[in-house]
């Protein structure tokens, strides 16, 4: 079954394991760094995740199209070298506005990479292979997820620096397999001319005016908001309040790296006779189950339980939904495609924990969770009439 795949998707894999491993070293613990290294009040920590997602909204905007006007190649090395120029930076950030400028550029230059890789993926791979592609590149992201931080919570605790050197390193790793050994995926005809801004527009316009894909784009916006709870929220949660400290919480985003690594491609495997739309609600709840444990739960075990919970939709629905917008979207524009339906994160990063800070101001520690549940209800809601959407479009 390996076998099918070629020797670029087997590089671009090494090079993400390697740069997943280095980046998760460090950004789990970033914000804990910025609070103790600053003396700042988390709301001044919060706001720096809130800049990073805004410029990571405007650079996946433009990271489909650029890919799909310069290249997949060039515009992956550029966004490697400038993501790993910005972790070297937090060796030397000492102000607020220090890390303010490198949240921003780490959100610049990251989803330049991703949506190059995605790209490349789609280019290479033939409709039916590309679940099954892009489930295993979610193992291998997951296997440096699942070394980061343990690595991380080793080195971090007794130098920051070593750990921001060896992110930056692992991102110029990756950089120099992305210019040497991969080659350019675009198709070009001879004579081909730039399109001009108005002809980007348009195709903006024609992507989004796909109702499938916008119905989906929705949808998982909505799943992804009790992600961004899960992800950025819980570990200030959990030791703020119940005093679980970082040494402890590293297991837990740990865990959810392990799960995709073991299970990922057999749980793909097992919903292959499944329609795409149909599986995508089915994931979501576990979303839902997932806020409702963390909401009443006050121990170490209860939150780990919850990430466990996620994970299982995780597994099931983010390799779909990704395989579903590149099998909708013409070869010429998948960048585009697949640039749009990344700024779900980044509206769910700039929308969930923002929220989450004022409910919890005005109705209590837990209200965030709660809401969480009601949110991915409606992910679960959007998902059931999005299959029946697609079904009737095939039976007509």
């Amino acid at each position: 079954m390996l076998r099918k795949y070629p020797s670029q998707f087997w590089l671009m894999l090494v090079g993400l394991i390697i740069s997943s491993t280095g980046t998760t070293m460090v950004w789990p613990f970033l914000t804990i760094y910025a609070s103790e290294k600053l003396s700042m009040p988390m709301a001044a920590v919060t706001s720096l995740m809130s800049f990073n997602s805004l410029a990571g909204l405007t650079a996946s905007i433009l990271a489909g199209s650029l890919v799909d006007r310069f290249g997949r190649k060039s515009v992956m090395a550029v966004g490697l070298f400038g993501a790993a120029l910005a972790y070297f930076g937090y060796i030397h950030a000492h102000l607020y506005w220090h890390f303010v400028a490198l949240m921003i550029a780490s959100g610049l230059f990251s989803p330049l990479y991703r949506l190059g890789s995605d790209a490349i993926l789609a280019d290479i791979l033939s409709p039916t292979d590309r679940i099954q592609g892009y489930s295993i590149f979610r193992m291998g992201r997951n296997i440096g997820v699942a070394l980061g931080p343990i690595i991380g919570g080793i080195v971090l605790s007794s130098n920051y620096s070593l750990g921001f050197r060896g992110a930056a390193l692992a991102l110029v790793l990756y950089g120099l397999i992305t210019l040497f050994f991969l080659r350019e995926t675009l198709l070009r005809t001879p004579g081909t001319k730039s399109e001009n801004l108005r002809e980007q527009i348009r195709v903006y316009r024609q992507a989004l005016s796909n109702k499938p894909f916008a119905h989906l784009t929705g949808a998982f916006t909505l799943m992804e908001i009790c992600a961004a709870l899960m992800w950025v929220l819980l570990a200030v949660y959990v030791k703020q309040n119940f005093g679980v400290a970082e040494s402890s919480y590293s297991w837990i985003p740990t865990t959810n790296a392990l799960m995709v690594v073991f299970l990922q491609v057999f749980i793909t495997r097992s919903l292959k006779p499944f329609r795409d739309t149909q599986v995508m609600p089915f994931g979501a709840l576990f979303y839902v189950a997932a806020m409702l444990i963390v909401g009443v739960s006050s121990q170490f075990w209860g939150f780990w339980l919850a990430m466990v919970v996620m994970t299982f939709g995780e597994l099931i629905t983010a390799p779909t939904a990704t395989a579903f917008v590149a099998n909708l979207a013409p070869q010429d524009q998948r960048g585009r495609y697949l640039g749009l339906f990344g700024l779900t994160w980044h509206v769910a990063m700039a929308i969930g924990p923002f929220t989450a800070g004022v409910l919890t101001d005005t109705y209590g520690i837990r209200s965030p969770w709660f809401a969480g549940a009601v949110v991915g209800a409606l992910a679960v809601v959007a998902y059931i009439l999005l299959d029946r959407r697609m079904s009737r479009s095939h039976s007509d």
